[in-house]
């Protein structure tokens, strides 16, 4: 068996995403065009106890889905977890700033936690402006980001 050390780096992609294009601003969608259709969601992705889930409609276009989850995960514990899934020609649009928002504002938490890659840059960017805040403990392997209802 050849010693691990001596091994080549793989020149494979890794797991990561390919980056999103930029969008010319005539491309970018005005938030009165979105709108979240409550579904029942999946055992993963929003229908399990506690969870929650929306198709993402642009207007009437399928634009991806969100979808909250009850979880229990360090460094949190019990909580609400939010993702969001993009199609490939609806990224970059400004609809996940919108999407992250008002699935925030129709959930039944008043605060939900975003877990993503430190690399995600621009669901960072598409959370921030939903008002989510960075909570990510120094020690944590992802970025963390929190969502509280203010009244």
């Amino acid at each position: 068996m050849p010693d691990p050390s001596s091994r080549r780096a793989s020149t494979r992609p890794g797991p990561k995403s390919r980056p999103v294009r930029p969008v010319a601003p005539e491309d970018r969608v005005s938030p009165n065009e979105i709108t979240l259709l409550r579904g029942k969601g999946t055992p993963k992705r929003g229908g399990g106890p506690g969870g929650e889930a929306w198709s993402i409609l642009c207007g009437q276009a399928r634009a991806g889905r969100i979808f909250i989850n009850w979880i229990d995960e360090p460094p949190l514990g019990p909580h609400a977890s939010i993702q969001i899934y993009l199609n490939r020609q609806s990224q970059g649009r400004g609809i996940g700033r919108v999407a992250y928002r008002l699935a925030s504002l129709e959930s039944q938490y008043d605060t939900i936690y975003a877990h993503m890659r430190k690399s995600n840059e621009p669901s960072k960017r598409a959370a921030a402006a939903a008002g989510y805040v960075d909570a990510s403990p120094p020690t944590y392997s992802q970025h963390l980001m929190r969502w509280t209802r203010t009244s």
